[in-house]
This record gives structure tokens, sequence and C-alpha cells, in this order.
């Protein structure tokens, strides 16, 4: 509320500020104009007359005109409307000119009728004055709306990054949750495997604590990361599937959301094997040809009952990908497809690189 008041405060300084600089140049003009001796109160009157018909005509410009017609996109009628102000505002001034203040100071003034010389000269004053001010007001409403809007920008950006920590927050423990399954899977049968996939789970979870705390980072980290995260499933995989990990071209210095790959690789490891009448693969590819680009796909067998049952795969962690995709990306940027026919699981992502 302090601040409410402050701002009306401020508005009404500024207002009178602008007519008590009008007063004084109109004064300034009727001294020198009029070879005046000293300030009196005819030359006073006189200018405190013509400022009240500027300010009536900016007023009602500003207050009715502008909201009425022509924020609403009615041209003509804010013109017509305008020119009518113009002309009364012109007609006010002379009348107060020519009889009020004649009578009550008992003075004779140089016009004693209406003269259209005057009537033009005061309409183009007041011309001046009403568009001036228009200008002001769209230069304040210009600036109320980059305030607003920057507001809102800010807003929104909280807005994202809390809803991007809670996916994550909800992606570090889906994704140690199946890691930790792979190592208890092995820790049963007491695999000789299981010290390297601890250290391997390590180098990875410190990449999603630490490392993946930014909207975006190193693309390069990131394709470390998941070398390492194929590295670590593939311990758990048995000899005769078919796991290839394949890269084209170099690595570009870019940056890209982190784990945005992850969700897919891991869905595929789950959801591929076993497979079928053992043909199991699974075969990832990133392509960093296109410059600028990255494209990855991943494709792997998948068994038909998970559709038959209505148990879809993937689940939360494809749909925080697409989540975070859409909220980190312009949807000209990034291209996701995922296909499953024919006992085959197909997804391709092309994105833009930062």
């Amino acid at each position: 509320m302090t601040f409410i008041k402050q701002n009306k405060l401020v508005k009404i300084a500024a207002h009178l500020g602008f007519w008590l600089i009008s007063m004084g140049v109109t004064l300034l003009l009727f001294y020198y104009n009029e070879d005046r001796v000293h300030f009196d109160l005819i030359i006073l009157s006189k200018a405190f007359i013509i400022n009240l018909g500027f300010a009536i005509a900016v007023y009602f410009n500003l207050l009715v005109l502008i909201p009425r017609f022509l924020k609403r996109k009615n041209y003509i009628f804010y013109v017509f409307w305008l020119m009518v102000l113009l002309s009364l505002s012109s007609l006010f001034i002379q009348f107060l000119l020519m009889f009020p203040l004649r009578n009550i100071l008992h003075v004779g003034l140089r016009f004693r009728s209406f003269d259209i010389n005057l009537h033009a000269a005061y309409f183009s004053t007041t011309l001046i004055f009403v568009a001036f001010t228009s200008f002001l007001k769209f230069i304040r409403d210009w600036l109320t709306m980059q305030d607003l809007n920057l507001k809102l920008a800010k807003i929104e950006q909280q807005k994202l990054e809390a809803e991007l920590k809670t996916l994550k927050g909800q992606l570090n423990p889906h994704f140690l949750f199946n890691s930790l399954n792979n190592i208890y899977s092995l820790a049963l049968v007491q695999s000789e495997k299981v010290p390297d996939l601890i250290l391997r789970l390590a180098d990875l979870m410190r990449h999603i604590i630490y490392e993946s705390r930014e909207n975006y980072i190193s693309l390069e980290k990131e394709i470390e990361f998941v070398t390492n995260f194929v590295a670590l499933q593939k311990i758990r995989a048995s000899e005769n599937v078919n796991i290839e990990f394949k890269t084209k071209g170099e690595i570009p210095s870019s940056k890209i959301a982190p784990l945005i790959f992850e969700p897919f690789i891991d869905n595929a490891f789950k959801h591929g094997l076993p497979g079928t009448n053992g043909k199991d693969f699974i075969h990832i590819s990133f392509d960093f040809e296109t410059p600028g680009w990255i494209q990855f796909s991943i494709e792997n067998n998948y068994e038909q009952f998970h559709e038959s049952t209505g148990k879809k795969a993937g689940g939360i962690g494809i749909e925080n990908v697409k989540q975070r995709l859409n909220h980190l990306y312009n949807t000209r940027d990034y291209n996701l497809n995922i296909q499953h026919q024919n006992n085959k699981h197909l997804v391709t992502l092309q994105l833009k690189l930062k």
C-alpha cells in the first residue's frame, strides 16, 4: 500500500510540474510579446486560462478518447472527436479571454470578437499539447508493459526452474533404483563385476548430483555419462546380446540439457532384455555431422506382452524427458519420434545444440 501511495504522489507531482512549466513558459511569452514591465494579474490570468483550456483537452483525450476509441482501434471516430475537442478547447479559451476576463479585470483586450487566426493558433497549440502528452502516455504504457513482461518472465522462469528441479528429483531416484537393482542382481550370484559396477555407479551419480545441476551442460560431459551408463548396463547383459554404441563425427563444444538420453537407454535395457527368440539387440547411435545439431537414435527388440497387458514401456523417465524438452527447447528446435512395431522399439531425437 505504501508503494502504491508513493507511486500516486510521484504521478501527481509529475503532472503538477508539467503544468507549472507550461504556465511559466506562457507567462514569459506574454511578458516579452506585450512589452510588460513586470508580471501582473492580467498576464497571469491569461496564462492560467490558456493552460486551463489546454489541460481540459489533454485530460479528456487521455482519459476518454484514447481508451474508448484509439485503444479499440476506432481510428475514424478518434480523429473526429479529437478535432471536435480541439475546436471546443480553442473556443473555450477565446470565450474566457473575451468576456469573463475583460469584465472581471475591467481591462481592454486586443480582441473583442471571434478571431479565426487566433482560433487556429490555439487549435494548433492545443494539438501540440495533446500530441506531446499522448506520446508521453504511450511511452509510459510501453515501459509499464515492459516491466510487467519482465516480471512475468521472471515468474515463468522461477516456475520453470521449480518444475525442472521437481523433474530432476523424480529422475534421480528412478535412475538410482534401476541401477541398484542391477547391482543387487549381480550381488546375489557373488559376481566379481560388483566392485567395478559400484565405481561406475558412483561416477554416474556424481554426474547427476553435481554436474547436471544446470539447465544446460557440456555435450562432451553428457556423452561421457552416456558411455559410462551403457558400460554399466552391458555388465548385466548376457554375452550373446548384440549391443552397439556408435558415434559419427566429432563431438562439438556445445551445450545440451542434461540426462536427456538416459531414460531412453534405460528403457531399452529394461524392456529389451530378454528379447524374443534369443534375438536380443540394442543399437545406440549419436550423429554429430550436422552442424549445430545432434541426432540420437536407439533401437531394441521388446516383448509384445508389454502392450497386451497394458504396461507402457518407459514410464516416468520418458515422460520427464518430454516435459523437459518442452520446457527447455522451442518446438522447432527438436523432433522426438517414438515407434514400436514388429517387436522393435525405435526412438529418434533430433536436437538443436546450445
